[in-house]
C-alpha cells in the first residue's frame, strides 16, 4: 500500500508560481518509492479529472498534458519519499484541486485508470 499526502495549495494570483509537494509512505516493508511512477491530475469543478504530467521511477523521464507543458515541472526524491510539481506562470484556468498518484508501471503512466493509488488532493485557486 502506497499512502500519498499533497500540500502546497493556495490561492496565488495569475502570473505567479506555486510548488507543490506529495509525500509518500511505504506500508509494505519490501516495496520502496522508487518502485513507483507518480503523477500529477487536477480537477476543476464540474469538469473531468486532467493528466497533468508523469515522472518515471529514477525520474530520468517526464511527459506532460498539452495544457501545462512548458509551465509545470515535474521531479521526485525517491531518498525522501517526495514529489513535486513546480507551476510557474500560473493562470486562472489552472485552478482547481490538485491530486498526485502513483503507478506500478516505473516507466510512467497516463491516464488516470493506470494509477492505482491517489492522495487527497490539495487545492490551488489562481485569482485574475
Amino acid at each position: 500500500q502506497v499512502q500519498l499526502v499533497e500540500s502546497g495549495g493556495g490561492l496565488v494570483q495569475a502570473g505567479a508560481s506555486l510548488r507543490l509537494s506529495c509525500a509518500a509512505s511505504i506500508a509494505n516493508p519490501r516495496s520502496d518509492f522508487s518502485s513507483f511512477a507518480t503523477g500529477w491530475f487536477r480537477q476543476a469543478p464540474g469538469k473531468e479529472r486532467e493528466f497533468l504530467g508523469t515522472i518515471s521511477w529514477t525520474g530520468g523521464s517526464t511527459y506532460y498534458g498539452e495544457s501545462v507543458e512548458g509551465r509545470f515541472t515535474i521531479s521526485r526524491n525517491n531518498t525522501e519519499n517526495m514529489v513535486y510539481l513546480q507551476m510557474d506562470s500560473l493562470k486562472p484556468e489552472d485552478t482547481g484541486v490538485y491530486y498526485c498518484a502513483a503507478s506500478r508501471d516505473r516507466r510512467g503512466a497516463g491516464p488516470s485508470f493506470e494509477y492505482q493509488y491517489w492522495g487527497q488532493g490539495t487545492q490551488v485557486t489562481v485569482s485574475s
